[in-house]
């Protein structure tokens, strides 16, 4: 097959108002191989839309398992954030964290699926992201779960804050979630200070299996970065698709 199939791809770019966070935020919309308004398609909602497609490939990625084999083609959202705000944006219970819930679940939502034939029950949307991205990517699913119920996270962020809330819970068998954690990230350096996110991840996981969550767990070496996360997209994609 000739490659250049793999690196050909349509990206719509939009710019969606949003009243809930003050301005407009820019997406990325991904437009499978064979696209057709009349067929409706799984969507993934990637956090750090931009990365998602630079640094992660996750056009040509997909382009790979739809030709090569036989993945069902999805709709891919790529949301942008401005990195100046991102971690008010993505941290549960900072300063902008509510109004980009706000904006995800009732701005988002609906501008996507009233411009594309994309799926609108909770088992056609995927939420991704990595770091907290997947942080923001699991609160989104565990305060909106009628909207959410699947979960791809790359080396989230699960600390103190979000194992204090899924000791809260009591069932998460609705929840499927893919965890990928690198064995050599026990120092990551955040704006918050330094945190071993591989311990942290474990933590989450036990928690996670204690209520019956769909836990596909990847413990393997690798560092929090984008050379790490990219090897294992197709393989969490799969999962979901």
């Amino acid at each position: 097959m000739d490659d250049a199939i793999y690196y050909k791809r349509t990206i719509v770019k939009e710019l969606i108002p949003s009243e809930a966070l003050g301005e407009s935020r820019p997406v990325r919309v991904l437009l499978p191989p064979g696209y057709q308004e009349l067929t409706t398609y799984p969507v993934i909602y990637c956090q750090d839309g931009e990365q998602f497609f630079n640094f992660g490939r996750i056009a040509t990625i997909l382009n790979h398992l739809v030709y090569d084999e036989g993945v069902q083609p999805a709709i891919i959202v790529g949301v942008d954030v401005d990195i100046a705000k991102r971690t008010s944006e993505y941290t549960p219970g900072d300063s902008r964290f509510d109004a980009y819930c706000q904006f995800f679940t009732e701005e988002l939502l609906a501008f996507i699926e009233s411009k594309y034939p994309v799926g609108a029950t909770a088992k056609d949307r995927i939420l991704a992201g990595d770091s907290l991205g997947g942080t923001v990517s699991l609160h989104l699913a565990l305060n909106y779960r009628s909207l959410f119920c699947n979960v791809l996270s790359l080396s989230g962020a699960f600390l103190q804050p979000t194992q204090d809330r899924l000791v809260d819970e009591t069932d998460l068998s609705w929840l499927k979630l893919y965890m990928l954690i690198g064995t050599d990230e026990t120092e990551v350096t955040t704006k918050g200070g330094s945190f071993d996110f591989l311990e942290a991840n474990r933590v989450a996981k036990q928690l996670f299996k204690e209520r019956n969550c769909q836990l596909t767990y990847v413990e393997k070496p690798g560092k929090h970065i984008w050379g790490f996360w990219q090897k294992e997209l197709p393989e969490a994609l799969k999962l979901f698709l």
